[in-house]
């Protein structure tokens, strides 16, 4: 596979070339993990390669579709504060990145997305039941790598999957009338985005040898990015331009799946955030009854302007200061840099 391979570059959407690697001193690091994301895209290119020939040409689907990269970046980062990007290093942001690849084929069934990084999603092309098997597919064989590595690895594998289980679960269920709805949704996105970005800090530091004390902080130092970065995706959903998304704009509301700008509209006591409100679920009503996805074009275009999608973008620098903060016993350097400008950048994409 070619260093040209989707993904081999970090993504322009984020910034990352730009403003993670900005300052003096991880300006060096750029070259380096470059060279690893090429490593990690040419790994990827031969455990997506299997002998049966629908397996194989849905498993590829996705990966060819491109995408940021962002956790086997993160994990060849923290790499450098151990031994650099060594194979084992390259073999678990690849499994990572399966993880990852194999939660969006089952969230845009669940989610019922019409697309996926610019393209037909999966389900649309070969229907629910292949999207699943190969999402499933590709959750084994990132097992499969995690497996070569020992019992350490299998256990941060596991742990990470299991989270990503009950966030999904969590999220489809809904909070239950004791739960506050904003908090149980911070803790949906830890689960499902904030784990294995968390996973992907920690597994540098753990396959690249790496001081062990430095794991707690990067994996919380990642979950708090993660959650800062969905919180951001909340509002990216609400954009007008499907380009940048890759999505039809408000495609998680429009299937009935609340967002944090939705949620604190309910908090807001004033009558026409509320009148907004019923707006929207009077939409979702009706589009699940078969009406026209349109329906919510206004509603979700007031929403765009609204406070409540302001208060989100507060919500998501807050998190992102606290990954922030995390980060206080890695020693200065050009990761700790790096990482922190890491953090920003998840935090201010629509800007």
């Amino acid at each position: 596979m070619s260093p040209s391979a989707p993904g081999s570059r970090l993504a322009s959407k984020l910034g990352l070339t730009d403003r993670v690697f900005a300052g003096p001193r991880s300006r060096r690091l750029l070259k380096t993990v470059e060279a690893g994301l090429v490593r990690v895209d040419e790994n990827l290119g031969q455990e997506l390669h299997i002998t049966d020939p629908l397996a194989d040409v849905t498993s590829r689907y996705l990966y060819e579709a491109g995408g940021k990269r962002v956790r086997p970046m993160l994990a060849l980062l923290t790499s450098q504060l151990g031994d650099g990007v060594t194979d084992q290093v390259v073999e678990g942001a690849t499994a990572l990145e399966l993880t990852h690849l194999g939660s969006l084929y089952h969230d845009d069934v669940m989610d019922a997305a019409d697309k996926r990084r610019g393209i037909p999603s999966a389900h649309a092309v070969w229907g629910n039941s292949i999207a699943i098997l190969t999402g499933d597919l590709l959750f084994s064989r990132a097992s499969q790598i995690m497996a070569r590595h020992g019992e350490r690895a299998i256990r941060l594998q596991a742990d990470t999957f299991e989270r990503l289980v009950l966030g999904q679960m969590h999220e489809t269920v809904g909070p239950q009338d004791s739960d506050d709805p904003v908090e149980f949704y911070l803790q949906v996105l830890a689960d499902k985005t904030g784990s294995l970005i968390a996973a992907s800090a920690q597994v540098g530091v753990t396959f690249g040898g790496g001081p062990v004390e430095f794991e707690e902080p990067l994996a919380t130092f990642g979950e708090k990015s993660g959650v800062a970065f969905q919180l951001l995706d909340d509002v990216i959903d609400l954009s007008a331009d499907p380009d940048e998304t890759g999505k039809v704009p408000g495609t998680d509301l429009r299937a009935g799946v609340p967002t944090m700008p939705y949620l604190l509209l309910g908090q807001l006591g004033d009558e026409s955030s509320a009148s907004l409100r019923e707006r929207i679920d009077d939409g979702v009503a009706r589009i699940a009854d078969g009406g026209d996805p349109a329906l919510l074009d206004e509603p979700l275009a007031a929403l765009r302007e609204h406070e409540a999608t302001r208060a989100t973008l507060d919500l998501a620098h807050r998190w992102s200061q606290e990954a922030i903060d995390a980060l206080a016993p890695i020693p200065d350097g050009p990761v700790r840099e790096a990482l922190t400008r890491f953090a920003q950048a998840v935090a201010d994409r629509s800007s």
